[in-house]
Parts: C-alpha cells; structure tokens; sequence
C-alpha cells in the first residue's frame, strides 16, 4: 500500500448495482462539503458508464485530457482535473465561504477511448499513486470517489484506501441482497467508517420504519433517506440539485449527511 495524506479524507461512494442515483449523490456531497468552506476534488472513476461531467456542464469539446488519459500515461493527473467551482456561484440562502473549491476529474464519454479502456485494461496501481497526487497538488480537504457499481480490482482499491465509504441501495431486494456483500468486503478491508444511503424512496413509505429497517439489518448507520423526486427528474442531470434546489427536502438531507462525512 501507498503512503496515504493523513489530512485529507477520502470518501468513496458506491452501490453493488447501478441505477441507484451514485453521481448524484457524490456531486451533491462534494458541492455541499465545499460550501462549507473545503477544498473538495472529484475522480469519476466509472470509467465504462461515466456521468459526473454532465452535472457540472463538462462537455467532450471542454475536456483537453480525462482520467482515461492520465491511466494511458498521455498526461500528469493535474492535467486532468478541472475547476469546476464556478457551480457553487448557484447557491443561494448560504454564504459559501471564500476557500471553497470543486476540481473534477472527469472520465471520457468518447465511445473509443471506453472501448480502449475495456479491451486493454490498465495499471490500476496508478489510480492510488493518483488520488495522492492529487490531494497534495490542489491541497484537498476531501476527494470523493465515484466508483463503478459492482465489485472490480478499481473498486477494491478505492475502498481499501477510503477513510468513509457511503454506500448507497434503493429498497429493492437485489440492492439489498448486493449491499450486503460490499458491507462484507469493506469489513474485510478494514475501512474506517461506513454509512448507507437509501435511495428513490416513494413517499408512501415510512421513511423513519425504513430506516431503522435498514440500519438494523446490516449494523451500519443510515445516513439519510432520499424520497424519489420529480424536480430531480426534471434536472435530467443537467446541473447540481443541491444549488437549484437549495430549499427541497432532498437537499436537506444531503446536507445531514455531508455533516456526518465533516464530522
């Protein structure tokens, strides 16, 4: 294992499977730990279904270099991480303090580079040797990683060098049954802390009963409850919910589970 900072805080957010809202909520997190006055960075590490940049208006013209890039050694890490902090210029009805900062780390959506990236692999010891550079040039307080669903040699290492793990389902049963064996791993792997999020829940549910439902079942905090939404439907991805909707019940609980990360 790599030295790893002392001082920054790595959070690796996952789900066993996909469709569960992940890049959502990683951004939302991010954005909201950085209004707090925290330098946060970014790595969409979903290298095969990438989502990240459209959240923060990346498109494909806009990214000179990706993580694919710097993984194929074209480019330094640096080169691939983008200020994005301009998004946090949306807030409205908090005062973001004046060193907050966002860089993203976006993966390629070009159909070639993913497909290169499938048939040949990479060294993804350099995923490691890259969180840490990271973290040291742009002196980060946090780096959040979006993982890819499932269990993979990335996924492992991303949890292996997480100080929190947020772990995200919906109240489905396959989300339930895989949930389980990613609590395992990350046991395993002696991650410091864990926190589960349940997602796209129907408002007739008993949000609280679900909860200690789920808490119960795997002896792991729930952090929050996200109700299914139409206004993040009707974003589409489009932008950072949390900045749109800084009033919204959805946005409230973002922000009660960014302070259980902060604390």
């Amino acid at each position: 294992m790599k030295y790893k900072d002392a001082t920054a805080k790595i959070v690796s957010v996952h789900s066993f499977r996909g469709g569960t809202g992940k890049s959502n909520t990683t951004s939302n997190l991010a954005t909201t730990i950085a209004c707090y006055g925290n330098r946060v960075g970014i790595i969409d590490t979903d290298i095969q279904s990438p989502g990240v940049h459209a959240l923060f208006g990346l498109d494909e013209e806009k990214i000179d270099y990706a993580l694919n890039d710097y993984l194929w050694g074209n480019c330094v890490i640096e080169e691939a991480a983008y200020d994005v902090s301009q998004f946090l210029q949306l807030e409205q009805g908090r005062v973001v303090a004046p060193n907050s900062a966002v860089y993203l780390v976006p993966s390629s959506i070009k159909a070639t580079k993913i497909a290169r990236i499938l048939n040949e692999g990479y060294d993804v010891e350099l995923l490691n040797n890259g969180f840490q550079k990271l973290i040291h040039s742009l002196k980060l307080d946090y780096l959040f990683i979006d993982t890819h669903p499932g269990i993979n040699e990335e996924t492992l290492l991303s949890i292996a060098m997480s100080d929190i793990l947020v772990l995200i389902l919906r109240p489905d049963t396959q989300d339930y049954q895989g949930t389980a064996v990613a609590i395992d791993i990350a046991c395993e792997l002696e991650v410091p802390k864990m926190l589960l999020v349940v997602n796209k829940v129907l408002t007739k549910f008993d949000f609280e009963a679900l909860q200690q439902k789920v808490q119960t079942a795997y002896n792991v905090p729930v952090a929050g409850v996200f109700p299914l939404c139409e206004e993040m439907v009707e974003l589409a991805s489009n932008s950072i919910f949390c900045l749109r909707y800084p009033e919204h019940p959805w946005t409230q609980e973002i922000d009660k589970v960014a302070r259980q990360i902060l604390s």
